[in-house]
């Protein structure tokens, strides 16, 4: 049976892996895989998961266990190469070429594309205006747009972004983030790192949460944050007199805490769905009409909080 931190048909496949530099433990025995769709590994800065993306690459030496990307080891057999491609963090690109030399660059060196792939390449991330400028002239967003086109020119099956959006203005992140789910759901295993929780949530339907070289979640954000059933859900509800509401839900068993701010109550309840079937009935008794009911705590920025406070 798949656990959330496997993927159904993996194509990348982490097994049991560790990696250390010296005394410095980077990576501590993870396990997970990735499959065709789009993958967020979530993590703060240090976590481990350029590391962990270094390994996938084939950059990097695991000090124990084993990655296969499609069945290869990478280091071992690297005719696997013209099936992935790489997306760095770390500014890869030759600042003194054009958009269009760079990528064409990348096409002759993968062997699996030529000018066409490359133009194909190039109006897939929209620099089709800037073509034909110095990179070396462009801003952090286009660099990482360039990058971006040459990972993108021989159509690998697995695309390893490593946090990709870094200094891209709201416009052209909203632009690539809609082409790596269209890459997603078009079969390609696309795996986004980042720090930054708006953009994971935005991008990922599955993410793989990294915490101190450990594997510390798995799953969509809704499914992480049920299965921490050890921390109350904290919920938003807007009535008219929420004083005299608060004072009626008071007395169940699974509401922990209730705190009023004007018209809204915060409620910590440790069983949600039985708040929400008490909820109706209360609000009826007492003549209230309920105009908001929301989970507080199901963004990934409230799970990923709980993630780093356990520690």
């Amino acid at each position: 049976m798949t656990t959330p931190a496997f993927a159904a048909d993996a194509t990348i496949e982490v097994r049991a892996v560790s990696k250390w530099f010296g005394q410095k433990v980077a990576v501590s025995d993870v396990s997970c895989s990735f499959g065709p769709g789009v993958t967020g590994l979530l993590g703060p800065n240090g976590a481990g998961k350029t590391t962990l993306l270094r390994m996938v690459c084939g950059l990097l030496e695991p000090s124990d266990g084993e990655v296969l990307v499609l069945g290869e080891n990478l280091r071992r057999r690297p005719g696997g190469y013209r099936n992935l491609a790489l997306v760095p963090e770390e500014d890869a690109v030759y600042g003194f070429l054009t958009t269009r030399e760079f990528v064409r660059y990348a096409a002759v060196l993968s062997g699996l594309g030529g000018a066409a792939e490359a133009d194909a390449a190039i109006e897939a991330v929209e620099l089709q205006d800037a073509a034909d400028r110095p990179i070396s002239g462009f801003s952090k967003g286009m660099r990482q747009r360039a990058k971006v086109a040459a990972a993108l020119v021989g159509s690998p099956g697995v695309l390893i972004l490593d946090e990709p959006l870094n200094g891209t203005d709201p416009v052209q992140r909203a632009r690539l983030i809609a082409l790596f789910r269209r890459l997603g759901d078009e079969g390609h295993t696309v795996v986004v790192s980042s720090h930054v929780l708006a953009e994971v949530e935005r991008t990922a339907g599955r993410v793989l949460a990294i915490v101190d070289g450990k594997l510390a979640a798995a799953g969509d954000v809704a499914a992480i944050r049920r299965a921490m059933t050890n921390i109350p859900y904290r919920v938003r509800i807007e009535v008219e007199d929420p004083r005299r509401l608060a004072a009626a839900l008071a007395g169940d068993e699974d509401v922990s805490s209730i705190g009023v701010d004007g018209r809204l109550l915060h409620v910590e309840t440790t069983d949600l769905p039985a708040l929400g079937r008490r909820l109706p009935a209360a609000a009826r008794s007492l003549d209230l009409t309920v105009r908001l009911f929301e989970p507080e705590d199901e963004s990934l920025e409230s799970v990923f909080r709980y993630l780093v406070r356990r520690r």
